[in-house]
């Protein structure tokens, strides 16, 4: 029903409508104004956004209390020496603390490049050198080694997986560390051992807790697949021949070696072998054997499968047996003392010829060998000496280099590069 424009609106007798709007259209309006309110999004009571967010804070704010949790945990373990490898040290003093959860490890990040630290310049060399506390490396990068000091050997990971760092002698015994290869400080593996022994390739570990000998693998920064067994008096492991562990005897006198795939203790030692100094791409040792008429240390080729037995001798000029040298990475040459200076000897002619050169300055710390077949070593002065047999064989003494940027009171140590 419609009306006019002379009645008055809903009744109310107010003022009348200037247009006349009949029901149908006011029903239209009604209509799109109900669609419109339709249409338009309200806001939701809840924000979802906003709670993913809190959620993702609060994850992470739980995770950084589990490590600081862990962190404290680890600390405590190392004060106090609770964690050992199972059973009693076997001696009164500190006992070999073993850190890390092979269950749980998870693979480092790739390298990336060190941020830029105060201080000099790197120094640089062709393999990576520790100085004091600082890592240069041959690529030209600079980092500090937080909490890290009084190295005595450090070896490449394989596959760019860090350093492994150990320090000398103390009468707290001595340190393994893992330095990541991402920047992230120091991680000590061992503490509290007797002896530390790494493998040229960087995969395994042995050393000497008290009255037993421990070795296991190293991967991503952890120690998996230990074993250990007990050790007969002063015995310390001084190097590998693939799996096994070569064990100095001193006490019994000379080299033994433990098969620990085979699990056991160490096989009787080898009395007529003085020293190890490394091992060929084939496996077999070469080592100092008394031999000769009168007996004498002489260069040999040992074969680790008949408990050291010597397959090749050659004795040339005397030699020390303080046991300071290392095997190039193809297995031709071998650099040790004699009694005042360096000695590189032939390995591929080793027998009744002459075999020998002098090398230069003596070894007093690490041999490290490059790649492209050069050893470099640190004499007593502590300066940097590079051996190239080629240089040699041509009659070129190596003589001993000052580098920039290490003081007078800095260790200087050689890096070893992984050999596969």
């Amino acid at each position: 029903m419609s009306r006019t424009s002379g009645d008055c609106d809903n009744r109310t007798g107010g003022p009348k409508r200037q247009l006349p709007v009949t029901e149908d259209e006011l029903e239209r309006a009604l209509r799109q104004t109900l669609a419109g309110r339709v249409a338009t999004s309200r806001p939701l009571a809840a924000d979802p956004a906003g709670a993913a967010l809190r959620r993702a804070r609060r994850t992470a704010r739980r995770r950084t209390l589990t490590g600081l949790a862990l962190a404290g945990v680890a600390t405590v373990l190392v004060t106090t020496g609770m964690a050992q490898l199972g059973g009693p040290s076997g001696h009164g003093g500190t006992p070999t603390v073993v850190l890390g959860d092979p269950d749980g490890f998870s693979p480092s990040p790739l390298p990336t490049t060190a941020s830029p630290v105060p201080g000099p310049g790197p120094v640089r060399a062709e393999l990576d050198l520790i100085v004091g506390s600082w890592l240069d490396t041959s690529g030209g990068e600079r980092r500090e080694l937080t909490g890290v000091s009084g190295v005595e050997r450090a070896q490449r990971v394989p596959d760019y997986g860090g350093w492994l760092v150990t320090s000398a002698a103390t009468a707290a015994g001595r340190t393994l560390w893992w330095v990541p290869p991402n920047g992230s400080d120091p991680q000590v593996l061992l503490a509290g051992a007797d002896a530390v022994v790494v493998s040229t390739d960087g995969r395994q570990v042995a050393w000497r807790d008290g009255g037993y000998l421990a070795a296991a693998g190293v991967v991503g920064g952890q120690l998996v697949a230990s074993t250990r067994t007990t050790a007969p008096a002063g015995a310390t492991p001084v190097g590998f021949a693939g799996d096994a562990v070569l064990i100095r005897q001193p006490d019994h006198g000379g080299v033994g070696v433990w098969r620990r795939s085979a699990g056991g203790t160490p096989g009787g030692a080898n009395r007529d072998v003085l020293t190890v100094y490394g091992t060929l791409p084939d496996g077999r040792v070469v080592g100092l054997v008394s031999a000769g008429t009168p007996r004498r240390p002489c260069v040999a080729l040992l074969d680790p499968t008949r408990d050291l037995a010597p397959l090749r001798t050659g004795c040339g000029p005397a030699v020390a047996t303080d046991g300071l040298g290392g095997v190039s990475a193809d297995g031709r040459w071998l650099l040790l003392n004699a009694r005042t200076s360096a000695l590189l000897v032939d390995l591929a002619g080793l027998g009744a010829g002459a075999t020998s050169h002098p090398a230069g300055p003596a070894v007093a710390g690490a041999v490290a060998w490059t790649r492209s077949g050069a050893a470099l070593h640190v004499d007593a002065t502590g300066g940097l000496v590079r051996v190239r047999p080629d240089r040699v064989l041509a009659g070129e003494p190596p003589t001993t280099s000052a580098l920039d940027g290490v003081g007078p009171d800095e260790r200087l140590v050689v890096v070893a590069d992984t050999r596969s």
